[in-house]
């Protein structure tokens, strides 16, 4: 068998075509990519998502249990105002389509029967961070700035760290706190609820 080395190179960001949300979705319709991988649109690229480690999807679930109020005696924490999406798509604008480990949004799952949230639909973006820290607080911070998301937190699982950022500009967050155990964090637009931080991470 002969092995074939493909040459690696960049490209200048000028050279790259920028795919927009409408062209992803056509892609996806004529099966053009490849329903085994996840992707989301970046940008305008269309970006591979990392695997999903066991310690992510453990913190993903009490994440959403803690914001949903399952270990709580009233039903739901968040009432009937909003609307908890897990690894759902979002729509930033006609290039960016992520697909956050959590949001919340306004509504109900019938508001999004046409489209995906929009970024004045959203409450709070959360990331879950295993192996993608520096991406998730250096690159997605400023996309999600930019589009006026104004509450995003990064759950760093490998340090049990929680960063928020707040305060949306066009070139990042102007409020970037970093909270360690065991102290706890309330989402902007729910000040009342208060979640600890121990309690969404995986046990030692």
């Amino acid at each position: 068998m002969t092995l074939v080395t493909i040459p690696t190179f960049t490209l200048e960001p000028t050279n790259l075509k920028r795919w927009t949300v409408q062209d992803y979705h056509r892609m996806s319709e004529l099966g053009l990519l490849n329903v085994d991988e996840r992707t989301e649109l970046i940008a305008g690229q269309i970006t591979l998502m990392a695997a999903k480690g066991t310690p992510h999807v453990t913190s993903l679930y009490l994440l959403a249990d803690a914001l949903r109020g399952v270990t709580h005696p009233e039903r739901d924490r968040l009432g009937t105002s909003a609307l908890i999406r897990t690894q759902d798509p979002i729509q930033l604008d006609d290039f960016s389509e992520p697909e956050p480990d959590l949001a919340i949004a306004q509504g109900t799952v019938l508001d999004y029967a046409e489209q995906h949230p929009r970024p004045e639909q959203i409450y709070l973006v959360v990331e879950v961070a295993d192996s993608t820290l520096k991406y998730d607080c250096e690159i997605k911070d400023k996309l999600y700035a930019q589009s006026g998301i104004a509450d995003y937190w990064v759950v760093d699982l490998k340090n049990r760290q929680l960063h928020i950022f707040r305060n949306p500009t066009a070139t990042g967050y102007t409020n970037h706190l970093i909270l360690t155990e065991p102290n706890q964090a309330s989402p902007l637009a729910f000040p009342d609820l208060a979640i600890a931080l121990t309690s969404i991470l995986p046990p030692v």
